[in-house]
């Protein structure tokens, strides 16, 4: 089977978490600012759109070479061996991006590309004039940084948050892949209690039991390569068939999703149903100072509004004052807070143990990371 150069897509600050997953599905691989890349053939492509959590995208890399100009630009597009990727009636459309290079223009950029595609073709499959385009999709997008020129083949189709499990969602959602990276980045194993309690439409504690049972992201969803004429079918059939048999049945998890607003609370337990983990998570409706427990060793993790989001600056405020006094008491359980009000920390009324900045979208924000005691170490029997 043939084999690619891969680039896995990311948000920028979790490629390393990108990179870790790769590593772990047995894939080798090189981390870059937002994107992990390495090698594979069709079943890696599958592999990783399947089970990355923390990913947005899996491109292969058509050509890649430098130019400052446009006669060079479509002369090396051309060069290229479309006819190994593109039947005669694709559908390519192609998107582009330009950073600190000569060829600036990204319009340019891309209607040179698509005319060079379209004579490599017209030439190979003797067809003159327009093509049809009439058939499976092949997305393309070519990126300039430094005249560096990049130019790959999105396999994904929607991006990889895109889980298809959220049926509906709240007024600030949190992207699915960038949910499983901040679970990611916490101390929470499929043992401990789990505790969101600002949980909206319950993205956090559905990651976190998709985790907990080991079952595969994408195992809901389709992707665009597996419409591609040239891509076998049994290939997923297997994945997939895999990916079933990989799921964890025993483990017993302890997951709990709380909110102020009872319709939340409904869409959440819709979206868990959905997901195939409704009786894995306990979702109520509860205001945040109500919060106690007696178990031990837990992690919060929770996404609150922020000003610039969701109400008032002091109305989010309010609430980093009440998880300080709440959560004070609870010496065993780590806490993890993702906001963009840099003064967090004044209102908790504590320093985080550790901060790591992050991107919600757009938006700069910050994983305000309070660490628990350590659970005891198990001693082991005395052979």
């Amino acid at each position: 089977m043939k084999e690619y150069k891969l680039i896995a897509t990311a948000a920028s600050g979790i490629e390393a978490l990108v990179g870790r997953e790769l590593k772990d599905l047995g894939i080798p691989c090189e981390v870059e600012n937002g994107r992990a890349i390495f090698h594979g053939d069709l079943e890696t492509i599958g592999k990783a759109n399947l089970w990355l959590r923390t990913a947005d995208r899996i491109k292969i890399v058509i050509g890649e070479f430098e130019a400052i100009t446009f006669e060079s630009l479509f002369d090396q597009v051309k060069e290229l061996p479309w006819e190994d990727f593109l039947p005669m009636d694709a559908e390519f459309p192609v998107s582009g991006k330009s950073i600190k290079s000569t060829l600036f223009s990204v319009s340019d950029c891309q209607a040179l590309t698509k005319k060079a595609i379209v004579n490599r073709l017209s030439d190979y499959y003797s067809r003159y004039g327009r093509l049809p385009e009439t058939g499976a999709k092949f997305p393309i997008e070519i990126a300039l940084l430094k005249d560096k020129v990049t130019i790959t083949l999105d396999t994904t189709g929607s991006s990889l948050f895109k889980r298809g499990y959220r049926l509906e969602k709240g007024g600030a959602p949190l992207k699915e892949n960038m949910a499983a990276a901040i679970i990611s980045l916490t101390t929470w194993r499929n043992n401990r209690p789990f505790y969101d309690p600002v949980c909206g439409s319950g993205t956090f504690c559905i990651e976190a039991a998709l985790m907990g049972r080991n079952i595969a992201p994408g195992l809901q969803r389709d992707f665009l390569f597996e419409d591609w004429p040239w891509v076998d079918d049994s290939i997923m059939l297997e994945l997939r068939k895999e990916a079933k048999a990989a799921i964890n049945h025993e483990v017993e998890l302890d997951i709990l999703g709380t909110d102020i607003d009872h319709k939340m609370i409904e869409i959440a337990k819709e979206n868990a149903k959905a997901a195939g983990v409704a009786d894995d998570i306990s979702f109520k409706q509860m205001q945040l100072k109500d919060f106690t427990t007696t178990k031990e060793y837990g992690v919060i993790v929770a996404n609150p509004p922020y000003g610039e989001r969701l109400g008032e600056e002091e109305e989010a405020r309010k609430i980093y004052r009440q998880m300080g006094k709440v959560y004070k008491k609870l010496d065993t359980w780590s806490v993890y807070v993702l906001t963009s009000d840099l003064h967090f920390e004044t209102y908790y009324n504590s320093k985080a143990t550790k901060k790591r900045k992050l991107y919600n979208g757009a938006i700069r924000t910050d994983l305000f990371q309070y660490w628990g005691k350590r659970p005891p170490r198990v001693k082991r029997e005395e052979a």
